[in-house]
């Protein structure tokens, strides 16, 4: 069973996790779609710098945390019935995940039928599915029927989808990481997927990876207290800074051809470094946040944080861009304060229908959060 310190830590790496991931979205240079190999298409300026390296670099490292969190809780619990488990994460993945999803498509057709924000949802192009029709409300309706189920408009909903299949999955991911032949081969192609930043519908290189990593740990009873000697954070925190930055300014300069394939290695080394220095390295971290009321608090409401800010931040990043006069240092602004403001906006929405209706914020979270 997990200690009450590490119970602790994932509450506070799934909340900064889902924290980060809002500033990851709010990225707004010029080429807005991150890959690892991402060029930023744009002259190095400190606000440019800035938000690749955050965005595309020092962030990254949350989304293998929360796969790692989630196989490993999943696997502590084998002693219950498969059955009972695949239920269960019916109605606590996929529920929000349709939900949300028509969430999602519905704002999109709010400000698609308003004719001051229908310009909105055509520049950012999320909805363009030929060179004629930019609009979900031109979609036919099976096209509308596959972006509900595959491809919604809340994009980071991808999370949940492919977390459920991995959950379908686990007795054979379980035999996988356990036996100690098919591990081997197993980890090999895992890792070659991630590697490669490979993907498929209900499965794809990162959560592989590091759910299968997660169940691994568990199984194995690895060490997540202390670091050995080869994971101390003490000197994963200089690598992680140090390929953080010196990948961005790679990015910017690109001294020459055919760079993406160096970017995306160092991408790699990035998110490794960056899980074994915030996991290892942060613990005093942990426990100061942790042991104050308002943030233990705040943390209950990280699941409507992830499901609430997108489509969002996409579009008022648009709306700041076309509607609000380009003052001095505006991008960098608008980059800290929207964020801010989304998360703020998801917390209150959060806490007045857990309070007026408990039963359908319940549906809502998948049953997360309910404790005040």
């Amino acid at each position: 069973m997990l200690s009450v310190f590490n119970s602790q830590k994932i509450k506070f790496w799934s909340f900064i996790s889902m924290v980060l991931l809002v500033f990851v979205h709010g990225y707004n240079l010029n080429i807005g779609f991150l890959q690892p190999w991402t060029l930023p298409g744009e002259p190095l300026t400190l606000t440019a710098f800035t938000e690749y390296w955050l965005a595309n670099g020092v962030f990254r490292f949350r989304i293998p945390m929360l796969f790692i969190i989630s196989g490993y809780l999943y696997a502590i619990h084998d002693s219950r019935p498969y059955g009972q488990r695949t239920r269960k994460r019916v109605r606590t993945l996929l529920v929000p995940y349709f939900i949300w999803s028509a969430v999602g498509l519905l704002l999109t057709l709010s400000l698609e039928f308003n004719h001051y924000t229908s310009d909105l949802v055509e520049s950012t192009g999320m909805m363009r599915i030929d060179e004629s029709r930019h609009f979900f409300s031109q979609f036919h309706w099976y096209e509308m029927l596959v972006s509900w189920i595959i491809s919604p408009a809340s994009y980071q909903l991808w999370f949940l989808r492919v977390l459920f299949f991995y959950n379908l999955m686990y007795p054979w991911l379980r035999w996988c990481v356990t036996h100690p032949v098919a591990r081997w081969f197993f980890f090999s192609f895992a890792f070659l997927a991630w590697l490669t930043t490979s993907g498929w519908f209900i499965i794809e290189g990162e959560g592989l990876l590091f759910f299968s990593l997660g169940v691994w740990m568990q199984k194995t009873n690895f060490n997540i207290d202390s670091p050995s000697k080869w994971l101390r954070p003490q000197y994963w925190v200089l690598i992680f800074t140090a390929f953080s930055i010196i990948k961005t300014i790679l990015a910017f300069s690109q001294p020459f051809d055919g760079i993406e394939p160096v970017l995306a290695v160092m991408h790699k080394v990035v998110v490794l470094s960056g899980l074994i220095t915030a996991w290892y390295g942060c613990n005093r971290l942990v426990a100061f946040l942790m042991g104050r009321s308002w943030f233990t608090w705040l943390s209950a409401f990280s699941f409507m944080i992830y499901v609430m800010h997108a489509p969002a931040v996409v579009y008022a990043s648009k709306a700041i861009f076309i509607y609000i006069p380009h003052y001095p240092g505006y991008r960098m602004v608008s980059y800290i304060i929207l964020p801010v403001i989304l998360i703020s906006l998801a917390i209150i929405t959060s806490l007045l229908i857990r309070r007026s209706l408990p039963g359908l914020y319940s549906i809502l979270t998948g049953g997360r959060g309910l404790k005040a």
